[in-house]
C-alpha cells in the first residue's frame, strides 16, 4: 500500500515518517518535551493517520509516543531541578524559551498547582516547558511523574485515536475535502475580509 497523502501542515512530515517511522515519532516527541521547538504534536497526528492507513501499527505509535513524552518531560524536570532558573535564563533563549516566556509559564503553573502538569501537554508553550518549570519550582518528583504520566496518556490517546480514525477513512476524507474545498476557501476569504474591515473600522474610530 502506498503512503497516504497528508493534509496541510502534516505534509512536510511525510518524508520523515516514510524514512524513519517509529524512530521519528519517538525522537521528535522526546526532544519537544524538554524544551526543543519540535513538532511533537504534529508528528503524532501524522503517525496516527499513517497507522490508520495501514502504514504503521497504531499500538506501537501510541506506546512509543507515550514513553517518549514521559521521558522527555523527566529530562526537562532534571534540567530545571539541577540547573535552576539561572540555567534556564542563560540557555533557554537558544530553544526559544525566553525569560519572559518562562516567567509567564511559571506564573500560570503556580496559580494552578500540580494538577496543571496533566493538562499542560495540551497547551502550546506549557507542553515544552512543563517539566522544566516543575523542576525549578521544586515539585516532588513522584508527584510530577504521576501527573505527567496521566497527561501523556490522555494526550497520546486523544490525538492518536482521532488521527487513526481519519487515516482509516482517508479516501473518504479526501473525497469530501475535494468536494467542498471551494466552499471552504470562499468562507475563509469572507472571514478574512470581515476581520480586515473590522480592523480598519476600529482603527478609524480610535483616530
Amino acid at each position: 500500500m502506498s503512503a497516504p497523502p497528508l493534509p496541510g501542515p502534516l505534509a512536510h512530515l511525510a518524508p520523515l515518517l516514510g524514512h524513519y517511522g517509529y524512530w521519528a515519532v519517538g525522537a521528535v516527541v522526546l526532544v519537544e518535551d524538554f524544551g526543543v521547538p519540535a513538532p511533537g504534536e504534529t508528528i503524532l497526528l501524522a503517525a496516527g493517520v499513517y497507522a490508520g492507513a495501514g502504514r504503521l501499527n497504531v499500538v506501537a505509535v501510541a506506546l512509543i509516543a507515550f514513553a517518549a513524552a514521559v521521558v522527555g518531560d523527566n529530562i526537562g524536570y532534571l534540567i530545571g531541578r539541577v540547573g535552576g532558573r539561572a540555567f534556564v535564563h542563560r540557555w533557554g533563549r537558544y530553544v526559544f524559551l525566553t525569560p519572559e516566556r518562562f516567567a509567564a509559564a511559571e506564573a500560570f503553573f503556580g496559580r494552578h498547582g500540580g494538577q496543571i502538569v496533566s493538562v499542560a501537554r495540551f497547551i502550546e508553550g506549557l507542553r515544552q516547558a512543563n517539566g522544566i518549570i516543575a523542576g525549578t519550582t521544586g515539585m516532588h518528583w513522584r508527584r510530577f511523574l504521576a501527573f505527567n504520566a496521566l497527561g501523556a496518556a490522555l494526550w497520546v490517546g486523544l490525538w492518536t485515536t482521532l488521527a487513526y480514525v481519519v487515516g482509516s477513512h482517508i479516501t473518504t476524507v479526501y473525497d469530501e475535502v475535494s468536494r467542498y474545498q471551494l466552499y471552504v476557501l470562499v468562507a475563509a476569504a469572507v472571514l478574512i475580509a470581515a476581520f480586515a474591515v473590522r480592523h480598519v473600522v476600529r482603527r478609524r474610530r480610535e483616530h
